[in-house]
């Protein structure tokens, strides 16, 4: 007959089995998490790049409002 009591050597290895199972699934969570965070910082950077684009458009339109002749327009300040 055999014995159905795990021997130390064979507890030892499901304990390790375990431990590394938690890790992965929490290495899977991690990254998961890191996935959305990426993706979240995409969206954030193209919605800023758009905002730039958009700030200097307005900023070009007010210049050319301001100094529509270029006689009107002040010297640069390192003059």
């Amino acid at each position: 007959m055999h014995d159905s009591t795990p021997t130390p050597r064979e507890q030892a290895l499901e304990a390790r089995l375990i431990e590394l199972e938690m890790r992965v699934s929490f290495q899977e969570q991690a990254l998961a998490e890191l996935s959305e965070a990426l993706a979240d910082a995409r969206i954030e950077g193209s919605r800023n790049a758009d905002l730039t684009r958009l700030l200097l458009e307005d900023l070009g339109k007010v210049r050319n409002a301001l100094y529509s002749d270029s006689g009107e327009e002040p010297p640069p300040p390192h003059y």
